[in-house]
């Protein structure tokens, strides 16, 4: 009897806890079985701070879906996307969970702006807006493209485009990038009644001004004669309603495609003053820092001019010899001529080629020991505001070779190279004179070969304290092998000038 007894006393205990779970597991049951409610979406961080959310941003943060019923979550997705998730941070309540990254181009938008909760019970979704930012545009491809052409705006989020307008005509078919950030279409037709673009989307509106500042970056000839043919380049030169270059008026000219150069014919050079180059369009004003028609009377910074006199800038040596152009008329051409003397470079004599290694001086600027590069009171200007700027005529393809220009403050510390047919496949030729200008910044140290390192950092660096020092100019390969061709040039009108 005391057995039986004792067995059911230790039984006791068992049925008593089994009796207790009975309504747990119940209720566990029905949880999972019954469908999901989704109530909110919360911050996920520490209180008060754990604010209700009704929009957002996707990156990568995590946030606190509420309700009832989530525990038993399989699936949970923002805008259609699915994220990953750990169902430990998960309670009956609410689940913890990150916003996965979106590539919104790709996803269903019959999805956007919603939160699915997937459970064993079933699914729930929830209103939520998750997007992309307020789109925005930095550039347009071409401000002068014709009705029907191409253009592109370059930006960001430009993305559920609803509509778009360009200088108030709209656009009724556009197309997005996967990650949206540029926005195509075709250039309508029709008479533009403001310089706006606006994009309106679904997360915003975005609106840029339609500006083309013209921009001057060069000039192919700073001192032509009468009927050479000049091209200013830069960008936006377009809708010109003014033009002067120097004291010259230019009327009749040629603006180039996409606005990339405007060109014209010189009038007489002893017709008008040395001056800069200005261009006024109907989005602005472009001006030029350096002066044109510089070789008449215009002193300041000049090296070497080859004219008799203080600034005549010729060391003599056999392989050079002064020349009119009447002599040699190959170095004349549609873009440039030249009536006054000048210095013709057969480098070395009668165009044979340099050996690997093999160097030829030019003695330029051997009698200039007193020409100012800069004034005094620019001697701590920045290097990049001022150039060594020369004319030259390549009568002849040049292939191979380094034209080096060096002071004799200076030495070999820092050298400037010049080699323009590194960017050709037949040889460097001009087509007459054009006009090299070198900023004083690209003269730079030695690290393998002279003028391969960094720049000065100091105009002072280059010409000491006075701003005043004798030149050289010299030619060299630097290759294992001789270079293809001779250097066969003309070259004039030597001189410093501020370019900023």
């Amino acid at each position: 009897m005391k057995k039986n007894l004792d067995i059911r006393l230790y039984l006791l205990p068992l049925l008593l806890m089994v009796v207790a779970l009975l309504p747990a597991c119940k209720k566990n049951i029905e949880s999972s079985s019954n469908p999901p409610v989704i109530t909110g979406v919360r911050s996920y961080v520490a209180s008060p701070n754990d604010t209700v959310l009704t929009s957002a941003v996707p990156k990568g943060q995590w946030v606190v879906i509420t309700g009832q019923n989530l525990k038993s979550a399989t699936r949970i997705e923002f805008d259609g996307v699915p994220a990953t998730f750990n169902s430990v941070l998960f309670a009956e309540n609410s689940a913890v969970v990150q916003i996965p990254q979106i590539t919104f181009s790709t996803i269903d938008t019959a999805k956007l702006y919603t939160v699915k909760v997937t459970t064993t019970g079933g699914a729930a979704s929830f209103n939520f807006k998750l997007g992309p930012p307020a789109p925005v545009v930095w550039g347009i491809s071409d401000v002068f493209a014709a009705p029907g052409d191409s253009v592109y705006l370059f930006g960001g989020n430009l993305l559920f485009v609803k509509s778009l307008t360009y200088g108030g005509l709209p656009v009724p078919h556009f197309n997005t990038t996967l990650y949206g950030d540029s926005l195509g279409f075709v250039m309508p037709s029709g008479v533009q009644s403001s310089k706006l673009v606006i994009v309106t989307a679904k997360s915003g509106t975005a609106m840029d001004s339609i500006t083309a500042k013209p921009i001057i970056t060069g000039i192919s000839y700073v001192n032509p004669k009468l009927g050479d043919s000049v091209y200013v380049y830069g960008a936006y030169l377009k809708t010109i309603s003014s033009f002067s270059f120097g004291g010259a008026t230019i009327t009749n000219f040629t603006e180039g495609p996409r606005g990339a150069y405007v060109k014209f014919v010189a009038p007489d050079e002893n017709s008008y003053s040395s001056g800069p180059v200005t261009i006024v369009t109907s989005y602005g004003t472009a001006s030029t820092v350096n002066k044109v028609n510089t070789q008449n009377n215009d002193k300041v910074g000049l090296l070497g001019d080859f004219e008799w006199g203080d600034n005549f800038g010729f060391g003599w040596a056999q392989f050079e010899h002064l020349t009119g152009e009447w002599e040699y008329p190959q170095f004349n051409g549609p873009m440039g001529k030249d009536h006054s003397q000048m210095m013709v470079i057969d480098c070395p004599k009668d165009n044979p080629v340099l050996a690997a290694g093999a160097k030829q001086d030019i003695p330029l600027g051997n009698s200039n020991t007193g020409n100012h590069w800069v004034p005094v009171a620019n001697i701590t200007d920045p290097p990049a505001n001022w150039a060594f700027q020369f004319d030259i005529s390549v009568a002849k393809p040049w292939m191979g070779g380094t034209l080096l220009i060096k002071t004799r403050f200076a030495g070999d510390t820092y050298v400037a190279r010049y080699e323009p047919w590194k960017s050709s496949k037949a040889g460097f030729q001009t087509r007459g004179w054009e006009t090299v200008i070198i900023p004083l910044s690209a003269f730079k140290s030695t690290v393998d070969q002279l003028g391969d390192g960094v720049s000065i950092t100091r105009i002072s660096d280059l010409l000491g304290p006075t701003g005043a020092n004798p030149y050289d100019m010299y030619l060299q390969n630097f290759g294992s092998s001789s270079i293809e061709t001779g250097f066969y040039a003309a070259i004039d009108n030597i001189r410093c000038v501020k370019i900023k």
